[in-house]
Order: structure tokens, then C-alpha cells, then sequence
């Protein structure tokens, strides 16, 4: 029987998750296993919800987990169950100083197979971010990366007199040592550097000066590890090219937020916070599947003949609609002569995305606002399609006017738990975003209900204030970039970290 044992190395990029290549993301999909570093932004997880993750972070010399535990667990996991796809995301590139040789020596003499996905180092990506092109026509035409890891021995640094500009990756410790190396090496004293932390990110901070007061300064401005230093003179070009750091001074900038979601897929409202200088965690808290009444969801699509309304209360219910729609070979015709009414605008858009204009949506957003002004009639047949976790709001309101009404379980709302380590960032939050009762629940559920949160529309304001969240701040109203004005609202009335 042959193996099915795989292992991709990915490069994660230097932080900022945009930064990783389709060919990383399309690995990550893939894979059965994750075995994830300090360095890798957890974020990046996202795009392997059917993966197991294992944290086998290193920071510095003071290892969580050392090289060679990594690299036995590597072969032992891909060789597990008959053989699995084994993704092994590391920080920045897997080959400049990421010990990606050799873990694909391992793999190599394990006869497991392998392949490389080559990430962006933040040898060029944090210089970049902070304004300094590592070469430049006009100042540099040659650029050398180092380790700034003085255990790994000699330098050599009179070797590289030839060599325009020097970046050194994990060398901020030994910013003395090695600026002191380099001026005895022949590097004028006045030579322009910069020490970039947490590059590409919303964290990050930049100190420049010159290599003989560099490691002062960076002494000064409180930076540590994760570093990078540029030494040259592309540094003087950082005033006029600085474009991150400068677009990132946000009023969230460096600033803690959680934003709940499904375990499908990523948030808008993610990218939203992020332009406002956030520090983004994305946890996925919820996931929907399948109605477990599947049959009697297409034998009410079957036959919609009775239904004069049909109640719409959530986006997922329009997605879930659809894709019952098409399980039960029907499409949008089978909703010909029916009235649509939606909770809010943002269930409206998903609808129109469908070619379906709502018919009717209340004045203020909500399930409660729905049945007190929805214009039907008694007599008239309605039909909510939801989940198993709906509201009661609306049918109360329905039935105390007397009206007919029917739920049917379009779709199901579950518990997606997320990792030990999304738990362990999540209680560092100064806030946390939620959408929807079903993830105030589960939120309070899996981490209590010590938090602030940025809430959804009075419905989800509801649901936390009942379990017990006693922080809440309310969207202006239901669009995301209300609830990334409430998330900002509730941090910046805090005092910072």
C-alpha cells in the first residue's frame, strides 16, 4: 500500500496576512495536519477549518519546542493513519533562516514526500512596509541578508565591503555586538540604519539612526524580538516612502480586536478594522449545516402554494434557501407569487444578490420590529425559514396579531470551537466583535462573559446583556462598518496596553 504520507513547508509570510500566496493558501486547504510556529500569524488557520493545528512555537533561544522535536513530530504525524498531508507553516521564507533545509532533509531521508510553497521574507517585506526599498538604482545595487544569531559564529563581515545594504534577521539582542563588528569591519560609523519590529503589521514600529547609535536607539524605543535592522544608505529614503506605518496610524492602531465568525470563511468587517490601524483576530465561534429535516425542508420548497409571506431573518437563511432550492432541483421560480419579507438590509442585500428584491423590510432591524409591522393578513400563510436556534421574537409577535405562521429548520447553527490558541488570543481581546445571538451564546459558552463586545442591532444586544455580558456597545445600525464604529467606540474608551 502507498503512503499517502505528504508534507508542504509553507512560508507564512512575515506577518501580515495578505501576505501569503495563493500557492500557501491552496496547500493549507488541503491539508489533514498543521503544525504552526510563533512566528506565523494564527490568523493564516482560517483556511484550513478540517485541519487539526498544532502550536510548536519558538521565540528566540527560549524554545517552546526544540528544532529536533519539530522535525521528529513533522515525520511522525505525516506518517500517521496510513500517511497524511502535513502542512508545516513556517514564518516569513522556509528557507532564509527558517530551518527549512532541514526539515526537508528529514523528510527526504524519511522517504516522505515533500514540496516547498516559498514565502515572503521579512527581509525584504519589513524594510518595504517601513518606507526602505532594500536596493535602489540610484543608492544600492546589491543587498546581503544575515543572521544576526551571534551562537551561529563568525560573521565575517569584512567579506561584505563590496555590499551596498545589509539586513539582519534576529540580531536585535546583539545590536551592540554586531554595529561594533561592522565599524571594525570598515563600515563608516555615520552609515544610516533602522531596526523595524513586528514588520507588516499592525504592531509595527520603526526607530532609525545611524550604526553607531542604532542599537541606542532601538534600547530607547523598548524594541525587542521580532526585528529586522537595515544598514545603508536606502535608509535616508524612509521619509519619503513611508506609506504603512503612516496609512496604520489609525484610531485603532496597535489596539486588540476579536471578530467572531463562521468557521467557513473570513469577515469583512475584518479588513474594515484592519484599515482603522486594529490588530485583527478572527475566531470562528459558529458553523451552519445541513437542516437536520432535510426531507421536510423540500417537501415545503415543493409545495409553497399555502405560503402568501416568506419571513427571511438572517443572511445565512438566504444563502441556506438557495442551496435547499437546488438540493430539491427547483430554482427561483418556485418562489413565483410569494411576498419576501427580510429582517434587516444587510438579509435584503444577500437577496438581491439572488435577483430578489424584498418585499417588505421592518423600519428598525430585528426579528421583534418584523412581526409587529409586517403587512399581512390574517388568513394569509407564513412561512420562516431559519435555523434551530431562532429567535422567539418574531413568532410571538405574529401570533399574539393573530396571524398563521410555520417555521421550518432551513439550516442548522452549530458550535465551531476554535483551537487553544485562538482561545488563549481571544482573552486578550479589548474587545470582541459579535453578529449574532448564536455567537453571543457561544462565546459566553466556551470563554464567559468578561468581555466587551461590539454588538449587532438590539436583537444580539439582547441576547449578551441576558447571558450576562455587561460591556455591550450597540451599532448605530446593521452594516459592518456600524458594528467596526462600535468596536472602535468600545476600545478607545479604554486606556490602552
Amino acid at each position: 500500500m502507498t503512503s499517502r504520507a505528504f508534507v508542504s513547508l509553507i512560508g507564512a509570510g512575515p506577518g501580515d496576512p495578505g501576505l501569503l500566496t495563493l500557492k500557501g493558501k491552496e496547500a493549507l486547504a488541503r491539508a489533514d495536519v498543521v503544525l504552526f510556529d510563533y512566528l506565523a500569524n494564527p490568523e493564516l488557520l482560517r483556511h484550513c477549518p478540517q485541519a487539526r493545528t498544532v502550536y510548536v512555537g519558538k521565540k528566540g533561544f527560549s524554545e517552546y519546542i526544540s528544532q529536533e522535536q519539530i522535525t521528529a513530530l513533522l515525520i511522525a504525524t505525516a506518517q500517521e493513519n496510513g500517511g497524511q498531508r502535513v502542512a508545516r507553516l513556517k514564518g516569513g521564507d522556509v528557507y532564509v533562516f527558517g530551518r527549512g533545509g532541514e526539515e526537508a532533509e528529514a523528510c527526504a531521508a524519511a522517504g516522505v514526500a515533500f514540496e516547498v510553497v516559498p514565502g515572503i521574507s521579512s527581509a525584504i517585506a519589513a524594510p518595504a512596509y517601513a518606507g526602505i526599498p532594500v536596493t535602489h538604482r540610484e543608492v544600492a545595487r546589491s543587498f546581503a541578508v544575515l543572521t544576526g544569531n551571534v551562537k551561529e559564529g563568525d560573521a565575517h563581515y569584512e567579506r561584505l565591503s563590496g555590499i551596498d545594504t545589509l539586513v539582519l534577521l534576529m540580531g536585535v539582542k546583539n545590536l551592540d555586538t554586531i554595529a561594533a563588528e561592522l565599524i571594525a569591519a570598515g563600515r563608516a560609523p555615520e552609515t544610516p540604519a533602522a531596526t523595524i519590529q513586528w514588520g507588516t503589521t499592525p504592531e509595527q514600529r520603526t526607530v532609525t539612526g545611524t550604526l553607531a547609535t542604532i542599537a541606542d536607539e532601538v534600547r530607547r524605543a523598548g524594541l525587542e524580538a521580532p526585528a529586522v535592522t537595515v544598514v545603508g544608505e536606502v535608509v535616508r529614503l524612509r521619509e519619503k516612502l513611508r506609506w504603512f506605518d503612516v496609512a496604520h496610524g489609525g484610531p485603532l492602531a496597535g489596539r486588540q480586536v476579536a471578530v467572531t465568525r463562521t468557521r467557513e470563511g473570513g469577515s469583512g468587517l475584518a479588513d474594515l478594522l484592519r484599515v482603522r490601524g486594529a490588530q485583527v483576530l478572527e475566531v470562528p465561534l459558529i458553523r451552519y449545516a445541513q437542516s437536520g429535516e432535510p426531507d421536510t425542508v423540500r417537501a415545503v420548497l415543493s409545495n409553497l402554494s399555502w405560503v402568501r409571506w416568506l419571513l427571511l431573518s438572517s443572511q445565512q437563511a438566504v444563502v441556506s434557501l438557495f442551496s435547499e432550492l437546488d438540493e430539491a432541483g427547483l430554482d427561483v421560480r418556485a418562489l413565483g407569487g410569494l411576498k419576501i419579507a427580510a429582517v434587516g438590509p444587510a438579509t435584503a442585500r444577500s437577496l438581491w444578490e439572488h435577483g430578489i428584491r424584498a418585499d417588505f423590510v421592518p423600519s428598525t432591524p430585528g426579528a421583534r420590529h418584523l412581526g409587529a409591522e409586517l403587512p399581512a393578513q390574517p388568513g394569509e400563510g407564513l412561512l420562516h425559514f431559519t435555523s434551530q436556534l431562532a429567535e422567539p421574537e418574531l413568532q410571538t409577535a405574529l401570533e399574539g396579531r393573530g396571524l398563521d405562521y410555520v417555521r421550518v429548520e432551513g439550516y442548522r447553527t452549530e458550535a465551531a470551537e476554535p483551537g487553544q490558541n485562538e482561545l488563549e488570543r481571544l482573552k486578550s481581546a479589548e474587545v470582541v466583535t459579535l453578529a449574532s445571538g448564536s455567537a453571543a451564546r457561544h462565546l459566553a459558552a466556551l470563554a464567559g462573559t468578561d468581555f466587551t463586545v461590539a454588538v449587532m442591532g438590539p436583537q444580539t444586544e439582547a441576547a449578551a446583556r441576558e447571558l450576562g455580558f455587561r460591556r455591550v456597545v450597540v451599532a448605530e445600525n446593521p452594516s459592518l462598518e456600524a458594528l467596526a464604529s462600535a468596536a472602535e467606540q468600545a476600545v478607545t474608551a479604554q486606556p490602552s496596553a
